[in-house]
C-alpha cells in the first residue's frame, strides 16, 4: 500500500476531502458573482446613459456624462448626482433624477435635463405606481403631456404659471386625476430651483480648451 492509499483510509482524508471541495466550490461562486456583478454593472449603465440621452441630445456633449458626475447636497438632507453634459470640456447641460410622490404611495422617479441657462431639455418618468388610465398619463409612453415641460424655466412660465389649470397654472391635468400631474409640476419646478441654487457649483467644474474657445 503506497502513501496515498494510506491517506485515503485515514480518518482525515475526508475531513480534508470536503474542505478542498468546499474552498474550490467557493472559489467559482465567488468568480460568479464578480462576473454577474461585472455584468450588472454594465447594464446599469447602459440603461442610465440610455435615460439621459432622452433629456440631453447628445448634439449637446462630447463626453461620457455617466462618468462625469458630481454629488451636489439638495439642502434637505439627499444627495443629488448631477450628470454633466460637455463640449469642448465646458459644461453645456445637466441631468439628474428627482423623486417625488402623486396618488400611489410608491414614488414618481424622474430624470430631467436642463442646458446652462436654466431651460428644460426634457423631463421623463423612471418609473412610477400611478393609477392606470388616470395619473399614468404622466408617462410618455402614454400620452404627450410630460413633453409640455421642454423649454420652460423658472422664468417661463414664472411662479404663477407653476401649477396646474385647476390651480390656475399652465399645466393641464387630467380627467378624473389631477395629484399625479400636480406632483410632477411642483417636482420640476423644485428641481429648477435646486440647479438655480448650484448652478455656480455645477459650472465650476468648467475646462476650457486652450485660448478659451
Amino acid at each position: 500500500m503506497n502513501a496515498w492509499q494510506r491517506f485515503r483510509h485515514h480518518l482525515a482524508y475526508h475531513p480534508v476531502q470536503l474542505g478542498v471541495l468546499a474552498l474550490v466550490a467557493g472559489g467559482i461562486l465567488a468568480g460568479a458573482n464578480r462576473l454577474t456583478a461585472v455584468e450588472i454593472g454594465k447594464r446599469q449603465s447602459e440603461d442610465l446613459n440610455s435615460s439621459i440621452a432622452q433629456v440631453i441630445p447628445a448634439t449637446m456633449h462630447d463626453n461620457d456624462m455617466v462618468a462625469d458626475a458630481i454629488v451636489v447636497p439638495d439642502g434637505h438632507g439627499q444627495q443629488i448626482k448631477v450628470y454633466r453634459a460637455r463640449q469642448r470640456q465646458r459644461v453645456s447641460a445637466v441631468a439628474f433624477e428627482i423623486d417625488t410622490h402623486g396618488y400611489s404611495p410608491t414614488p414618481i422617479k424622474l430624470i430631467m435635463g436642463i442646458d446652462r441657462n436654466g431651460q428644460i431639455l426634457g423631463v421623463r418618468v423612471l418609473s412610477h405606481s400611478e393609477t392606470p388610465g388616470l395619473g399614468d398619463k404622466i408617462d410618455s409612453k402614454k400620452t404627450h403631456w410630460i413633453f409640455a415641460f421642454a423649454g420652460k424655466s423658472l422664468h417661463n412660465p414664472g411662479a404663477k404659471g407653476w401649477h396646474v389649470k385647476q390651480a390656475g397654472g399652465d399645466f393641464d391635468q387630467f380627467t378624473g386625476a389631477t395629484i399625479s400631474p400636480r406632483a410632477v409640476v411642483k417636482a420640476v419646478k423644485k428641481a429648477l430651483e435646486f440647479y438655480q441654487r448650484h448652478e455656480a457649483q455645477i459650472a465650476a467644474a468648467d475646462h476650457p480648451t486652450e485660448g478659451g474657445a
